[in-house]
């Protein structure tokens, strides 16, 4: 049994998508690439272009289209072939709310009470470095 390759993103293919998810969003063939435009903050030749097919967009270029769409900017970066899907996959989510230095202790494999104090005081001691040095910079 052999396994299909993954699908090479271009920017025809990127095109193709687009269009689509422009039909689906209720924006018609006629019209609606100017329309989209307009709801996404983007210029309307950069709308145009991006359906021709000719080149693919800049970073915030696709953060407008991910919006207008109202799809994840992650699946736009795939669909646009700036990153794998199995790339995407890989990578660790972000999370917004910073980790405790217990929680860095832990994720390090620290576990003894003895180790996760002398981390604790270390990071401790970073930050007010870090702290101290946007003070005097800042």
């Amino acid at each position: 049994m052999t396994q299909d390759a993954p699908q090479q993103h271009t920017p025809e293919t990127f095109a193709a998508w687009l269009r689509e998810m422009l039909t689906r969003r209720g924006y018609p063939e006629r019209g609606g690439q100017k329309q989209f435009a307009k709801d996404a903050g983007l210029s309307a030749p950069t709308v145009s272009r991006l359906l021709r097919g000719e080149g693919l967009p800049d970073t915030r270029t696709l953060e407008a289209l991910a919006a207008g769409l109202r799809v994840s900017l992650a699946e736009v970066l795939v669909r646009a072939g700036v990153v794998k899907q199995e790339d995407l996959a890989a990578l660790r989510p972000i999370n917004p709310n910073p980790i405790t230095s217990r929680q860095a202790a832990a994720e390090l494999g620290i576990t003894s009470p003895a180790g996760i104090e002398a981390f604790e005081r270390m990071v401790n001691g970073l930050v007010a470095v870090e702290t101290d040095e946007r003070t005097t910079n800042g």
